[in-house]
């Protein structure tokens, strides 16, 4: 079969197109608490939404988050599952939330080939909501440090 310019144009158009839909993981993996598009995008805001559901980052020091040092919980700002202890929360210098362990059960991960590297990604368990990242930088006791992205936290002082 031949291929004419017009099919060509409109095969790379359409190529093209697939590139630019946000790549969600939440949609390819059943988790406990889930919602429709539509429904995420009502509970959240669109900054939350970017987050949580298109794997999107905040832009580093923009969380109030950063200087969040009360005793507490970090909760899924999704659908509101306990993630982090506050004592395992640590300055890591770059511009978003940063704990070394997280609440057993808690997060998920996947290989995240995005950006030209091989990071791993974690998400809320609960509902698939994208956290962040974690890197092996991290400080004692486990040498880890999960990057969260503020938009994706609520947090819960401790009563």
């Amino acid at each position: 079969m031949l291929l004419d310019r017009r099919r060509l144009v409109a095969g790379g158009l359409a190529l093209a197109g697939t590139a630019l839909l946000p790549l969600s993981r939440a949609g390819a993996q059943e988790f406990p608490f889930a919602l429709s598009q539509a429904e995420w995008r009502a509970r959240l805001s669109p900054e939350a939404y970017s987050v949580l559901r298109e794997e999107q980052t905040e832009w580093a020091f923009s969380s109030p988050l950063n200087n969040e040092h009360r005793p507490g919980r970090f909760h899924c700002a999704g659908c509101d599952a306990a993630l982090f202890e506050a004592a395992t929360k640590f300055d890591s210098g770059t511009g978003w939330p940063s704990f070394y362990t997280f609440i057993a059960g808690a997060l998920g991960e996947r290989q995240d080939t995005s950006q030209g590297m091989i990071r791993t990604e974690v998400h809320c368990a609960n509902c698939g909501g994208h956290q962040g990242h974690v890197f092996p930088d991290g400080p004692p006791p486990t040498g880890l440090r999960y990057c969260i992205n503020g938009l994706a936290l609520r947090f819960a002082p401790q009563a």
